[in-house]
Order: structure tokens, then C-alpha cells, then sequence
């Protein structure tokens, strides 16, 4: 593995610890994603991995080489490490060329340009070398800083949510530009994030973090559509949570009717199914009235719709194709296409 952070924890406050022991690695050529909310730990970990914070316990290793522990800190600069920052940082006095030859002290002065030109253009900023960081876009000042910080060859690539300052549409496409980026360098990242959508498109795997721990870790389909706890499936999308009561089966009764699960289970559970692991259709005449449901609300979004359905006291949301269409008080069935998946804690 090129890095391996083992058992990391850090308080700024006695008592009161912002990292819980945090273990993850990352391999060669790949892109780790730390995904979770604001606050729950993900940049201090990132300024852990990169030499800026000292960690209070465990370990950060790169290539078989220990950068921090209680006893030992390689300040930031001996690393090897390359960090871009989110508000990218780049110096507003220099040109973008000279943004990033700074960097590159272990290169004669006169091929340090050189170097760099050819650094942007592999980032597609080579015609916008002489121009400063106030006359270029948010993209593409995020390209300058990401060539900076991979012009020096550096082992592993630190991203703070780096995407966070542009808008919807150059946010989508910078991020496909960027992976592109990093995966013809060959080279590993360690992005952190909030954005859901990100982190399943950017990265090869994702871990899940919540007020300090790693909850989960898996790739971006294990994570989605095989939560572990009730916190990675709420926070990785939509999702229907509903209590069963297993009599060490993989089957249970629900409201909707016998329903599948994704492993045998005993006892009182707590389960997850996505909107879209769900349909709807008319009821027939054979159809049990306790299972119908009232449509409460419905959401046309071009593509697909969404429906909130009412059973009692209960609401399920589905997501259905643009042909399936009811109306708010139509009565229907609401049917699994998949397992329900059990999380932890039940």
C-alpha cells in the first residue's frame, strides 16, 4: 500500500476528539475519497496525512515510511506530498507559469519553466501560462493549483474539497478533467468532501466518515447500495429506514408485505431500501387492502419521478421511470425489485 494511516486520532480540545481512530490506505494509483459532513473530522485527517497537524495517537505511513506518529513529524515539505488547497492558493503576484515553477526547487532554475509549461499543458492551461490568477476562471485557476502540485512528481495528492467554489456545470466538468488528470499521472489522491455525488464519481473507494470514525469503507457501489449503518445510508442519498421484526430468515413482514433481505437476520432490525430499489403499481383485485397505499405527493423531474407514498403512519419514498405516472390519492402497491439491506445496530 502507498499509504497507510492507522488508528489517527487528534483533539483540540481535551476530551474532545475531532479524529477517532481513523485507519484507511490508499494503493498505488488510487483515489480515496473521505466523505461526511462539516465538522466530522475529514480536512483535520487530510492536515494529519499532510504534516500540517500533529496527531495525539496512531500512525501515517507513505511507501513503508513513517511521517507521523506520538514519537516522530516530517514536516510537510519532506513529504512528498502535493496539497490542493479549496480556495486553491495561488500567489495573485505571479503568472501561472511562475505558480507553478515555485515548486520545483529540485530542478535547475532554467528548466524550472520549462517544466512547468509542460506540466500545464498536460492540465490544458499551456495558453494561459503568462496570465495571472485574476485573469482566469475558477476552473481554471483550480487546473493551475492542481498542476502545481503534482509538478513536483509528488507520491500522493491531498484535495480539500477542491471543487466547492464553482458553480453546478464547471463543478461536473472539472472534476471528470481533474480524475483524468491524476489517472494518466499515475499518481494516488486522497480527496475530502461533503458532496455526495462527488465522492461516488471521483473516487475508486470511499470512506464514509461520521463525528470522528470511519463508518464505512468500500468502493462507491459497495458503500451506496450496501450501507453498514443508518448514518452511511441516510447520508449517501435518499433512503426508506423502516424497523422489522426477523425470525432468522431473509424474508420479514412489512407494510408493504413480504419483503427480502440481503442476509438472514433475527430479532428486531433496522433496514434500508433505496427509492429506486422500488415501484408502484395499480392495485388488482386480489390485492391485500392493508398493503395499498396513497400517493401523498409526487415530483416531476423530467427523467424520472418521484413519489412519496403513505401506508398509515408510514411514508416511502420511489422513484420510478417518467412512464409510470399516478396522481396525489390514487391508491396503489408498492412493490421491492431488491433486497432490503440490514444495517448495523439493529
Amino acid at each position: 500500500m502507498l499509504l497507510v494511516v492507522n488508528q489517527l486520532e487528534k483533539s483540540f480540545e481535551k476530551g474532545n476528539p475531532v479524529v477517532k481512530q481513523a485507519t484507511f490506505h490508499v494503493g498505488k494509483d488510487e483515489i480515496f475519497a473521505l466523505l461526511g459532513p462539516s465538522g466530522c473530522g475529514k480536512t483535520t485527517t487530510l492536515r494529519l496525512i499532510s504534516g500540517f497537524e500533529k496527531p495525539d495517537a496512531g500512525q501515517v505511513i507513505l511507501s513503508g515510511n513513517i511521517l507521523s506518529s506520538v514519537n516522530r513529524h516530517v514536516p510537510p515539505q519532506k513529504r512528498g506530498i502535493g496539497f490542493v488547497f479549496q480556495d486553491y492558493a495561488l500567489f495573485p503576484h505571479m503568472t501561472a507559469l511562475e505558480n507553478v515553477a515555485f515548486g520545483l526547487n529540485n530542478l535547475p532554475k532554467h528548466k524550472r519553466n520549462v517544466f512547468a509549461e509542460e506540466v500545464l499543458c498536460r492540465t490544458g492551461m499551456g495558453d494561459f501560462k503568462d496570465r495571472s490568477p485574476a485573469e482566469l476562471s475558477g476552473g481554471q485557476q483550480q487546473r493551475v493549483a492542481l498542476a502545481r502540485a503534482i509538478a513536483p512528481e509528488p507520491e500522493l495528492i491531498l484535495l480539500d474539497e477542491p471543487f466547492s467554489n464553482l458553480d453546478a456545470m464547471l463543478r461536473t466538468v472539472t472534476r471528470k478533467e481533474v480524475r483524468s488528470i491524476i489517472k494518466k499521472a499515475r499518481m494516488s489522491a486522497v480527496l475530502v468532501t461533503h458532496d455526495q455525488e462527488e465522492a461516488l464519481s471521483f473516487a475508486d473507494r470511499v470512506g464514509v466518515m461520521n463525528e470522528g470514525r470511519i463508518e464505512q469503507i468500500g468502493t462507491p457501489e459497495e458503500v451506496y447500495y450496501q450501507p453498514k449503518t443508518k448514518f452511511v445510508a441516510q447520508f449517501l442519498g435518499k433512503t426508506n429506514i423502516f424497523e422489522a421484526d426477523a425470525d432468522d430468515s431473509d424474508h420479514v413482514n412489512t407494510n408493504l408485505g413480504l419483503m427480502r433481505l440481503n442476509c438472514r437476520a433475527r430479532g428486531h432490525i433496522t433496514c434500508s431500501i433505496r427509492p429506486e430499489h422500488l415501484t408502484i403499481e395499480k392495485p388488482n383485485g386480489n390485492t391485500d387492502e392493508s398493503k395499498l397505499g396513497i400517493i401523498a405527493a409526487r415530483e416531476f423531474k423530467g427523467h424520472d419521478i418521484t413519489y412519496h407514498v403513505e401506508f398509515g403512519g408510514d411514508r416511502y419514498i420511489v422513484h420510478t421511470d417518467n412512464r409510470v405516472i399516478f396522481e396525489p390519492s390514487d391508491e396503489v402497491v408498492v412493490k421491492p425489485l431488491e433486497p432490503a439491506v440490514v444495517l448495523e445496530n439493529s
